[in-house]
């Protein structure tokens, strides 16, 4: 749908429900995408993304799917290159490969051997590779990282070029990753204001790469929690997040979620709008099917009417 007042058009996903039926419903719903993620090792029990994103595919006919994230430095390349090909076949060309770089469960990497401290590089390195790998020609690269000698990858993805490729992350190295390598950029755990400050950030590591950022995805991965009570939605956001990551977020969920009434959330959420997001990533906070409903039925429509301001710049 195309915002009010503008020739851009705002969507709105949400992180893919475990149930098979609710998935059904999320796409019958009108959800725009619907998205994954997961770890090797964490706090909290999960599925393994590819293996996710797979199920997926298969439950789903005509919505994007992607992965938010996928923790690039923990897979090689190759495999990375061959999982996404297939998967981009299978769901006739609806995939996005979103990337971040993790960092916050050290268990992870040292079970694969791979050095905390190298996970940024090795990222830095994967992206282009896999893009290498995506054409299927013989691909001989020499490292550091990856090194391989006449390697090819076939066949390739449904869309030439295979599936854009989404960086994700918090940090600048992470704003001129996505400026560079990427093709969107999508952060997690901020506030509005601070949003707006990357897309400038992003456009400027582009301009002095000589990068023009035509058809780059501007996205913001959102906490939700939709509740008639907003201290009490404050509240679950803060519980939900604090299970997550064993921090404290009773005072941080007030500047990176959406949580209150149905007019609370929309609000908020066009205010992610207004600093340039086009294409909202929901993460909701309660985990029920009257929840995913009130969100991609209620809340929404009303951010896709959002009129979107005439330029993305700060």
């Amino acid at each position: 749908m195309t915002a009010a007042g503008s020739g851009e058009v705002v969507q709105v996903g949400i992180v893919a429900p475990s149930d098979a039926a609710e998935v059904r419903a999320a796409e019958d719903m009108g959800a725009d995408s619907l998205w994954v993620g997961g770890h090797i090792s964490s706090v909290n029990p999960g599925v393994e993304p590819v293996v996710w994103l797979s199920r997926l595919v298969e439950q789903t006919r005509a919505v994007q799917v992607g992965t938010a994230v996928l923790l690039l430095p923990l897979y090689p390349p190759a495999l990375v290159a061959k999982q996404f090909a297939d998967l981009d076949r299978a769901s006739g060309g609806r995939l996005t490969l979103g990337v971040g770089v993790g960092g916050e469960y050290p268990q992870e990497f040292s079970a694969l051997d791979v050095p905390l401290g190298e996970r940024g590089r090795r990222t830095d390195e994967a992206i282009p590779l896999i893009r290498r790998l995506w054409t299927t020609e013989s691909v001989t690269h020499p490292g550091p990282f990856f090194p391989m000698e006449n390697v090819r990858i076939h066949p390739g993805p449904r869309r030439k070029g295979g599936p854009p490729i989404v960086v994700a992350g918090r940090q600048p190295v992470a704003m001129r990753r996505a400026a560079i390598l990427g093709d969107g950029w999508m952060p997690y755990m901020y506030s509005p204001r601070r949003y707006r400050e990357s897309v400038h950030r992003v456009q400027e590591f582009a301009a002095t790469a000589g990068r023009d950022l035509a058809g780059f995805s501007w996205m913001a991965y959102v906490p939700v929690c939709v509740d008639d009570d907003p201290a009490r939605a404050r509240r679950e956001v803060a519980a939900f997040l604090g299970g997550t990551y064993r921090q404290d977020f009773e005072q941080l969920a007030a500047h990176v979620a959406a949580a209150g009434t149905i007019p609370d959330v929309v609000a908020r959420l066009g205010e992610y709008v207004d600093a340039g997001a086009r294409h909202l990533v929901l993460l909701p906070c309660k985990r029920t099917a009257q929840h995913m409903g009130e969100l991609l039925t209620m809340v929404a429509p009303l951010v896709r009417a959002h009129s979107v301001p005439a330029s993305r710049a700060p």
